[in-house]
């Protein structure tokens, strides 16, 4: 799993369930040692000496969580229809709904119990509120900085070869040579225009399309996304092929209305509908 596709919902989520892990091996319960006698010897029971609150608090808390985790790296997966994630964030809301329950009935309740209710409180409200909450839906790690690349795309390409290897200073639209500026962006006043690059005698020569309308002038390049975004199938089903990750170069090698065409490195291509904020090699 890259971490780069971790958001900062998820990295609370996985904190709040190793808490719960630990919280499994503290007393459950507390007790009062009468007068007089020696409770030395007394240990108090903790979650793996009772088989009901260990299924259905801690272990059930933890299983949510990875369910959760696993269902937003692998969006595509289904289990009866519905994702991944959706069982896990069922799996962490009835483990709260136990620890609760469980904290109110008990007479005297130890550090295990209260911090496994805390930590299910943590654990179901990271479920929930990640997909909401745009604070909790941005990266876990930042990926203003991009250092190690590996596009698989033709080939490998080697430093310095290629039209948008993300070494390079490639011109962005509307831009200087040299100056980087967002896909989309519009030139500053001031700027002047790009010039049209020359193209060879060969291209200049070659017939246009099937439908009469000559073919566009779109260049791949290569680009990052700002935040884990979905990329749908060409065929414009609904669910995602695929997870564009932060801190990855990737393809394009179309524009098709406002998104564009990526290929991503596995060699899968999709449409990326929400363009804002990529950043160009």
């Amino acid at each position: 799993m890259n971490i780069r596709s971790l958001s900062r919902g998820d990295g609370v989520v996985i904190g709040a369930a190793v808490v719960l892990f630990i919280a499994s091996f503290l007393d459950l319960f507390g007790f009062d040692c009468p007068a007089g006698i020696n409770c030395s010897n007394y240990n108090a029971p903790n979650a793996w000496d009772s088989l009901g609150l260990l299924m259905s608090v801690y272990l059930a808390g933890i299983i949510g969580a990875a369910l959760v985790i696993v269902g937003r790296s692998m969006p595509t997966r289904k289990v009866v229809g519905l994702d991944l994630g959706q069982f896990g964030a069922a799996f962490c809301v009835f483990a709260l709904w136990t620890a609760f329950w469980t904290t109110i009935d008990a007479s005297d309740t130890g550090a295990g119990m209260i911090l496994g209710l805390l930590a299910t409180i943590v654990l179901a409200g990271g479920a929930i509120a990640t997909p909401l909450v745009p604070a909790l839906k941005a990266p876990l790690v930042s990926a203003s900085g991009p250092r190690v690349v590996q596009p698989q795309y033709g080939g490998q390409p080697q430093p310095g070869q290629g039209y948008g290897y993300p070494g390079q200073q490639q011109p962005s639209y509307g831009g200087q040579p040299g100056q980087q500026q967002p896909y989309g962006a519009q030139p500053q006043p001031g700027q002047p225009e790009p010039q049209p690059q020359p193209q060879p005698q060969g291209h200049a020569q070659k017939a246009p399309d099937a439908g009469g309308a000559p073919a566009g002038d779109f260049t791949p390049f290569w680009f990052a996304v700002p935040v884990a975004r979905p990329l749908y199938g060409e065929d414009g089903s609904p669910s995602p092929i695929a997870e564009l990750a932060p801190g990855t170069w990737y393809l394009a090698v179309e524009q098709r209305g406002p998104g564009l065409i990526a290929q991503t490195q596995d060699g899968r291509r999709g449409v990326l509908q929400d363009t804002t904020g990529i950043q160009r090699g």
